[in-house]
């Protein structure tokens, strides 16, 4: 019997410590609606996500990463229900004795710290995190302001998601 042939989940071959910019997906484990929910104004057609006090956590300490790596900016995110949006840069420089700064390694240390935190504050103790994340490394400014657009439009295409569940 064989195994199924699985997408591997990085570029093979890539240097994810590579200055430029990334945009990571990450999910709740079972994609579980576990940060808050979406609200919609039928007045204003504006649409916002409530944070859950563990969507307050998972946006603390996303705002929180810049001061763990010198040379990371997390230029654009949104955290959806069961999901969030990151748009992340890695620059040339780096502080001596600073975290080792490859994207592997900073979303291990998010999860980590928001698993973390949701346990000791809120008794948080189930499964938090799907295993892995989706990347995708962007290209040029096109690809980032298309990545901007789609994070910042995120809430309001919710429910054709398809990550959506209720």
């Amino acid at each position: 019997m064989s195994l199924p042939n699985r997408k591997l989940p990085r570029l093979r071959g890539y240097n994810y410590s590579t200055p430029g910019a990334y945009f990571l997906t990450i999910c709740t484990h079972e994609k579980r609606c576990l940060f808050g929910r979406i609200s919609s104004n039928p007045e204003n057609a504006e649409t916002n996500v409530l944070l859950s006090p563990i969507g307050k956590i998972a946006n603390d300490c996303l705002a929180d990463l810049p001061s763990h790596y010198s040379n990371i900016s997390v230029d654009h995110w949104v955290i959806m229900p069961n999901h969030i949006h990151i748009l992340i840069q890695i620059r040339e420089e780096r502080r001596p004795h600073s975290l080792r700064c490859d994207i592997p390694n900073i979303v291990g240390k998010y999860k980590a710290s928001v698993t973390r935190r949701a346990q000791k504050e809120l008794l948080f103790h189930e499964k938090l995190w799907q295993s892995s994340y989706f990347d995708h490394i962007v290209r040029n400014q096109e690809d980032y302001s298309r990545i901007w657009n789609y994070i910042s439009g995120n809430p309001s295409r919710w429910l054709e998601d398809r990550l959506y569940s209720e």
